[in-house]
């Protein structure tokens, strides 16, 4: 890992309270990570890891039982100018034309002048290939542009860290191809600290410099992949042997935990139906 460390996590551990069998359950032990500057970190593992739970306490939109969660050395307590995040789906608002949306961040944030958010705009819009739409609404792009869209206002605010959850889930597979070739250029030229939320194994090695595995619920740090490629990537490394030994070493971390959940007590995916405590919005 080279650089100043950006993103930290110690320790870290979330329970949730189910009020019906008056008892908790754990989502998140003890986990530890950090992610250097200008490094693109990638978390993959198996559903209902935690790893949903452990991208809203680094966003700083659910609070967390033990450990630490700190950018810059200052400890996360909730949502900053200091992150940004992109979700599975864009959450434009409708009313708005995309140069409008892109600007919206900055304009939350209140730290910029109109002229600097008209510049930043005006490069954002332009680094995520959508030149000549600025006028536009989301109803009139596609998927892929509204995500695009989704990035730019993310970059355009200027975070320290960039967190993206799981953000081409939605799109079709040959889109979803594409964005990933897409969001390697754009993180080139943006150089961002990236935390990377995913299911899909492939997606993880071709994107990052290191692949974090979870374990089956509750979430622990199971392994810890260097990715040896270098950069540019063309989407023709996906079928390199040395990818498809990678993405399959992988795959076996993430079978062994599949494996592991059968033999725990049946419980819904506590991400999805415990009560979340939101510390911002």
């Amino acid at each position: 890992m080279n650089g100043s460390i950006k993103l930290h996590i110690d320790r870290v551990s979330k329970r949730y309270w189910f009020e019906r069998e008056a008892r908790e359950i754990p989502a998140l032990v003890d986990i530890s990570l950090s992610v250097a500057e200008g490094e693109f970190v990638a978390v993959v593992g198996p559903s209902g890891c935690g790893k949903t739970s452990l991208m809203n306490i680094v966003a700083g939109l659910l609070s967390y039982d033990d450990g630490t969660v700190s950018i810059d050395g200052k400890k996360v307590t909730g949502p900053g100018v200091d992150r940004a995040v992109v979700f599975q789906h864009s959450s434009l608002l409708p009313w708005r034309t995309i140069a409008g949306n892109i600007r919206y961040g900055m304009e939350m944030q209140r730290r910029f002048d109109a002229a600097t958010m008209r510049e930043r705009t005006d490069h954002f819009v332009k680094l995520v290939g959508l030149s000549g739409f600025e006028t536009h609404y989301p109803s009139e792009l596609s998927g892929g542009m509204q995500q695009r869209v989704n990035l730019a206002r993310a970059l355009a605010s200027d975070p320290v860290v960039l967190l993206m959850d799981e953000p081409f889930a939605a799109l079709d597979a040959q889109t979803r191809e594409f964005m990933q070739a897409e969001l390697l250029k754009i993180w080139t030229q943006a150089k961002k600290t990236v935390l990377f939320i995913t299911h899909q194994i492939n997606e993880a090695v071709y994107l990052a410099d290191r692949v974090i595995v979870m374990s089956a619920r509750p979430g622990r740090v199971k392994g810890t992949f260097d990715i040896p490629f270098g950069r540019p990537r063309g989407l023709e490394l996906k079928r390199d042997p040395r990818f498809l030994k990678l993405e399959d070493a992988i795959w076996k971390l993430i079978e062994e935990e599949a494996g592991n959940l059968g033999m725990m007590e049946p419980v819904m995916n506590v991400e999805v139906v415990a009560p979340e405590k939101f510390v911002g919005e």
